[in-house]
C-alpha cells in the first residue's frame, strides 16, 4: 500500500478507504533489448492489453466489488511490470463498540487472486512493515495506529494446492475530544443540574418540573449517542453505560423529589407521623448528616433525653385530671383557690357558722352560689373550647413542622447520596476507559 486515507461508517460497520495499490510482477514475454528499440527503456500499456493478477479484495462491500482505477502498467525492458491502480475500497468491518468513545478498531483488508491458486501466483509483501504510510492523510474523527500485513496460506479440503492472500489489518484509534466536549461533559453538568435540584425550597414549584426537564434533556443525549451506533447486542457502548447509570439517577431525583414534596405538604389531618418514622426522620437521620433545627443542636444525648422526657410527660398528663390537662394546671388548683368551697352535682356550697347569719341569708347565699355555679360551668366550657382549639392548632402546626423538617432531612440525604453516585459513576467510567482524550 502506498497512499493511505480512512473513513469509517459506523452505522453500517463499514471501513472507506482511500488506497494505492502496489502490484509488481515480472513477465518473461514482455522483455526487449533496449539497443535494438532506440533505448527505449519502459512503456505505458494499458492493462487490458496484457496480463495481470486479478488480485481482488474479499471483504468487499463495494456494489461495483472491484473499487479501484484502471491504470497504465509501466513495463520495463527486463520485464517487470508496475501496476499502481488507485482506488477507494469500502470494505467490511465488525465494529466493537464495549469501550466507545474510548475505543480502538481493527479492520482487516484482504487481497488476493481471485483464480490462481499459491502454485500459479505466489503473493508476497514487499515490506515487513506492512502498508506504507508516509502519505496518510489524517480523518478528523479516526487515528490512524499502524497497518500491518500479513501472508497467508491455506489449503481446503477440496484441493491440495494452496491458495495466497495477503491480509492488512488496519488499526485505528477514535479521537475522542468531540465526544467528550459535546456529550460527556454536557451529560455531566445536566447530572450536576440535577442533583442542585435537591438544593430549592420544595415551595417554589420548579423542584419536579427541573427534574423531568433534565430526563428528556438526557434522553435526547442517548438519541444521539444511538444515532451514530451500529443495531448490534453484542455489547454495550461504555458512553451508553454512562448515560443509563445517569439517567437511573435522574429518574431516581425525580422519584425523590415526589417523596419529598408529599412529605413537605402532609399535615394532621391526612397523615400521623408514626414513632419510627419521627425516630428516624426526626432524630437519628439529622444526628448523622448534622442537620439542625434553629435554636437546636440535635445529638445522641439529647435523644435519648428527649425520648425520655415524652415518656415521663405522657405518665403525667394521663394521672392529672381533666381541669388541668385543660387549664394546664396542678391538681390541687381548686383547692388552694376556694378553700371553703365544694362542689356537688354541679352546685357549689358554703359553710356557714350557725349563729352568723338567719335562714334567710344561707337561702340567699346558696342562690347565688348556685348562679354564680352555672356561669362558671359556661366559662370553664368556653375555655375549654377554646384551649381546644388552641391546642389542636399547635399540635397540627408542630406535626406540619415535623413533616416540613422530614422533607428536609430527605432532601439533603438525597442530594449527598445523588452527588456521591454521579461522581462514582463519572470517575468509574474515565477510569475503565483505555484512554481517556485523543486530540
Amino acid at each position: 500500500m502506498f497512499s493511505f486515507y480512512c473513513f469509517k461508517d459506523e452505522k453500517n460497520q463499514l471501513l472507506i478507504t482511500n488506497t494505492w495499490l502496489k502490484l509488481e510482477w515480472n513477465d518473461v514475454n514482455l522483455r526487449w533489448n533496449e539497443s535494438d528499440y532506440g533505448g527505449i527503456k519502459d512503456l505505458r500499456i494499458p492493462p487490458y492489453k496484457i496480463w495481470k493478477p486479478d488480485v481482488l479484495m474479499y471483504n468487499s462491500a463495494d456494489e461495483g466489488f472491484d473499487g479501484t482505477y484502471q491504470t497504465k502498467v509501466v513495463v520495463s525492458s527486463d520485464g517487470t511490470c508496475l501496476y499502481i491502480p488507485p482506488g477507494i475500497f469500502k470494505s467490511t468491518c465488525k465494529i466493537d463498540i464495549t469501550w466507545f468513545p474510548f475505543d480502538d478498531q481493527r479492520c482487516k483488508m484482504k487481497f488476493g487472486s481471485w483464480t490462481y491458486s499459491g502454485w500459479q501466483l505466489d503473493l508476497q509483501l514487499q515490506s515487513e512493515d506492512g502498508g506504507d504510510l508516509s502519505d496518510f492523510i489524517k480523518n478528523g474523527e479516526w487515528d490512524l495506529i499502524g497497518c500491518p500485513g500479513k501472508r497467508n496460506a491455506i489449503y481446503y479440503k477440496c484441493c491440495p494446492e494452496p491458495y495466497v492472500d495477503v491480509t492488512f489489518e488496519i488499526v485505528i484509534r477514535r479521537r475522542t475530544l468531540y465526544y467528550f466536549c459535546n456529550l460527556i461533559l454536557p451529560c455531566v453538568l445536566i447530572a450536576s443540574m440535577a442533583v442542585l435540584g435537591f438544593t430549592l425550597p420544595p415551595d417554589c414549584g420548579e423542584k419536579l418540573s427541573l427534574g423531568v426537564t433534565i430526563l428528556l434533556s438526557l434522553t435526547v443525549f442517548s438519541n444521539m449517542v444511538n444515532d451514530t451506533m451500529p443495531t448490534t447486542s453484542d455489547a454495550v457502548p461504555l458512553l451508553g453505560t454512562y448515560f443509563n447509570c445517569i439517567m437511573f439517577m435522574v429518574a431516581s431525583s425525580v422519584v425523590s423529589t415526589v417523596l419529598i414534596l408529599n412529605f413537605h405538604h402532609r399535615s394532621a389531618d391526612t397523615h400521623e407521623m408514626s414513632p419510627m418514622v419521627k425516630s428516624v426522620f426526626l432524630q437519628w437521620l439529622p444526628w448523622v448528616l448534622r442537620i439542625n433545627r434553629p435554636g437546636e443542636k440535635i445529638t445522641r444525648k439529647s435523644i435519648m433525653m428527649t425520648n425520655k422526657m415524652k415518656e415521663l410527660g405522657m405518665k403525667e398528663r394521663s394521672s392529672k385530671s381533666l381541669l388541668a390537662n385543660v387549664l394546664d394546671i396542678d391538681d390541687d388548683f381548686r383547692a388552694h383557690t376556694l378553700p371553703h368551697t365544694h362542689t356537688t352535682n354541679n352546685t357549689a356550697f358554703i359553710r356557714v357558722p350557725h349563729g352568723g347569719h338567719s335562714v334567710d341569708d344561707s337561702h340567699l347565699v346558696h342562690t347565688c352560689m348556685s348562679s354564680c355555679t352555672r356561669e362558671l360551668n359556661l366559662i370553664l366550657k368556653e375555655i375549654r373550647m377554646i384551649t381546644d382549639k388552641m391546642r389542636k392548632k399547635d399540635e397540627d402546626d408542630e406535626v406540619r413542622s415535623d413533616w416540613k423538617f422530614a422533607a428536609m432531612v430527605v432532601d439533603r440525604l438525597c442530594l449527598i447520596v445523588f452527588t456521591l453516585f454521579t461522581v462514582t459513576a463519572t470517575v468509574a467510567v474515565l477510569l475503565s476507559a483505555p484512554h481517556i482524550i485523543v486530540p
